[in-house]
This record gives structure tokens, sequence and C-alpha cells, in this order.
């Protein structure tokens, strides 16, 4: 740097001190709500200072600011002041020796530009809806609620501020994948997998990143289905359209269920010659299909039900199933198998709220029948032994007065206290 810059730096730098000097009256509390004003005009104009402002209900203090700013008197008790942003642009610039834009940054955050901000983001949505439009899926009902639902809910806005709309092209993408799959009735993949064959990324579509959330919701409406809450129903969600979250984790326990095939196929038909309880996992199901036969296959919600079939029945116990709460994507794999196999399920669980809730997704789901577990029998169960109902009151499509009467008694049952009438069930071979 040359000595003649350097002297050009020190005189910028000694007049940026003085305009800031200048200026520092227009920090004194009398003009805040006047800028205040002044800057939501030029940020929603995109800078106009040809428009005028208004200062409603003045204290003595901003009408003696004001009149100096227009060289207009202004009475007292005056109820609105207005200013021209032209006249307070000129006042800033003999004080301070630049513009009144220049001024409000100074004093404030920078100036917003909205209807610029609002052609960006109309831009980038456009472009990122034109870019989802270019799929074969664009023809499908589902695809364009799912289109629709994202620039309705301020999606599309979200991902275009965050810089984020590739987003919505790779989770068409991803949504093309799955719907090709279905389509040839190919083998399950896993998640991971499938994340990185599309973007790279193997955790690309793990649970919270805005690409699992784009394409869960797309999956939803692709099966008519409520979108996932809990980490179950995602699991689900996605095995339903051919992809594996975690086939480890994922299990359901079974009793006396016999099958065949290779491998699992053996192990369920050994286990139930002994009639023990065996942990079937989502992994086992995919790699080792069975065949089961036509048979009446009873569900519980509670493993202390299924303990005590195989402790006071063991192998002379009809097939049981096990959701252990919140039926798991095993759970619905298997139960989809044995209505494939033409098998009939019957469901009990439960009296409470979210033990109905789970009934009533198993009933429709798998065209189960209820067991044990409609309004008579929870009639005759609550005499027995019940706590308090508490919750959110669900329907119960398949006896609607069961509903109606648990909340008349506001009292829950719970499936060990009727354990006596199911183990005698299972035990009528």
């Amino acid at each position: 740097m040359d000595a003649q810059d350097a002297g050009q730096d020190a005189q910028d730098a000694h007049q940026d001190a003085q305009d800031a000097d200048q200026g520092k009256r227009f920090a004194d509390p009398e003009y805040r709500r006047l800028l205040d004003v002044a800057r939501k005009s030029l940020e929603r104009t995109g800078g106009d200072l040809t428009r005028t402002v208004t200062v409603k209900s003045p204290d003595d203090r901003e009408r003696r600011a004001i009149i100096g700013i227009t060289g207009q008197y202004r009475p007292e008790g005056a109820g609105v002041l207005a200013v021209r942003l032209e006249d307070l642009d000129q006042a800033v610039r003999e004080a301070t020796g630049r513009g009144l834009p220049a001024l409000l940054e100074t004093v404030g955050p920078p100036l917003r530009d909205r209807p610029a901000e609002r052609q960006r983001l109309a831009v980038g949505r456009e472009a990122a809806v034109r870019s989802a439009e270019e799929s074969f899926l664009a023809e499908k009902g589902w695809y364009q609620s799912w289109l629709a639902e994202l620039n309705a809910d301020g999606t599309l806005t979200r991902l275009v501020n965050a810089g984020e709309t590739d987003q919505v092209r790779l989770a068409a993408r991803l949504l093309e994948w799955v719907q090709r799959r279905t389509e040839l009735k190919a083998a399950p993949t896993q998640l991971a997998e499938l994340a990185a064959t599309i973007t790279g990324d193997t955790k690309a579509l793990n649970h919270g990143t805005a690409l699992a959330t784009l394409v869960l919701r797309a999956l939803a409406l692709r099966l008519g289905a409520s979108r996932p809450k809990t980490t179950e129903e995602r699991r689900d969600l996605w095995d339903r359209n051919g992809v594996i979250v975690d086939d480890l984790a994922s299990r359901v326990l079974v009793l006396n269920l016999a099958a065949g095939g290779d491998g699992l196929g053996e192990w369920l038909t050994s286990a139930k010659a002994h009639g023990t309880p065996f942990y079937v996992t989502l992994h086992q199901l995919v790699s080792m299909p069975v065949t089961l036969p036509r048979c009446h296959v009873r569900v519980c919600e509670n493993p202390a039900v299924l303990r005590r079939a195989a402790a006071e029945l063991g192998p002379g116990a009809w097939p049981l199933i096990c959701t252990e709460g919140q039926p798991s994507t095993a759970f619905h794999r298997l139960a989809a198998a044995v209505a494939r196999a033409g098998g009939e399920l019957s469901y009990h669980g439960d009296f409470d709220w979210p033990g109905v809730s789970i009934a009533a997704g198993i009933i429709t789901r798998h065209s189960a029948r209820p067991w044990r577990f409609g309004a008579n029998d929870y009639e005759s169960a609550v005499a027995d032994g019940a706590v308090r109902l508490t919750g959110t009151p669900q329907p119960t499509p398949w006896d609607p007065s069961l509903a109606g009467l648990m909340r008349a008694h506001g009292r829950a049952v719970y499936e060990e206290a009727v354990a006596d009438r199911l183990i005698g069930d299972l035990g009528r071979a």
C-alpha cells in the first residue's frame, strides 16, 4: 500500500466517524418509531423513497423531531403525523452525509428487499416444482397431491430459503425408484443402500433429514396412509414400499406357528414342537421366506398372555402372535403372510385408548376379527378390576358401542386382567 492509498483510507475512516457522530441524534428515542416505519416501508417497496409514512399518537418529543425534519409546524395533540421519506432522507443526508438507507443499516440490521425476496422465492419454488414435474410420476394423483401440499404448507419456501430445493428433485428420483421396483415386484432393499444409490450418501435418508421427510410424506400419500409419527410407523411405511430400515431391530414374538421353508420355517416348526416362544426378526422374514399353513392365528398385545399360554398349554396352544405393544414391521409382514396363505387373524388387546387404536389398525389392515374385544367383553371385564381410563377417545368401528361404554365407565382393562379367558380359548384345539 503506498502513501496515497494510506492517506485516502485514513480520510475515509475519519469521514465515517464524523458521519456517525453527526447521525447520533437519530439514535435518540424520539426518532425510533419514525425510523421503524421508514424501515418497513423501504423493505416492503424495495427502497422506494417516494412514499409517505405516519407516526400515530406521537408524544411531544416525537412531534418536535418531525417538525425539525420536515420544516412544517405540527400542532400539539395531532393524532397522526405524516412524513415523506424524501424529506427524511434529505434530513439524514444533511446530518450524516449519507442517505436514509445507510442510516437504517447503521442503527439496525441490513435492509431487506422484500419484493426481490418474493421474486427469488417464487422462482425457486417454480424451479423445484418444474424439476419434480418432469418425472413420469407426474400423472399420478398421489404425486400431484404431494407437490400441491409442499407448495401450500410452506415446505417449498423453507427449502428455497435453506438452499435445499435440490432435495425435491432427489425425492422425485427416490419415488421413481420405489414405483419401478414395485411394478417389477423386486426384492426389498436396505435404506442405506437406496440412499447411496440415489444420492451417494448412505445417511441421506436417516430420520430427520429433509429428504427423508419429503419422501415419507409422498409414500404415505401413495398408500393412502397417515404420516408416520413413531419410529416403528416410519419403519413400517418404508417396508410397505419395499425399503427396509433395520431388519434386525424389528421383531415379532410367536408361539406355535409351524411353517415350511429352510431356516426360519424349520425353526418355527421346531419351536412349535416344544411349545416354546420364538422371536422372528424382519431380517429372517425377508431372507428366509416361509410357507404358512391355512390356519386360525390369534394375536395379543401383551407378552404376559403368550408367556402363560406357553407355560400352561405348551405345544397344545393355538398359534399365537404377540405385538408387544405397537406392532412392528416384522409383525405386519408376518400377519400379511398369514392372510396370503388363506389364514385368519383374531386380535385382542388392552381396553384403553391406545389399545383400541392398535386394534383398529390391525383389524383394518389385515382384515382381522376382534377376539373377545367387543362391548360385551368389556362390560363383563370392567367389574373384575380396572384402572382409570385416560387419553384421547378412539373409535371402535368393529363394535361402535364399545367406545361409548368405555367413555361411560371411564375405566381401562388391561389384557392381563382377562388372561384366563384368553388362555381358555387358546387351549381349545
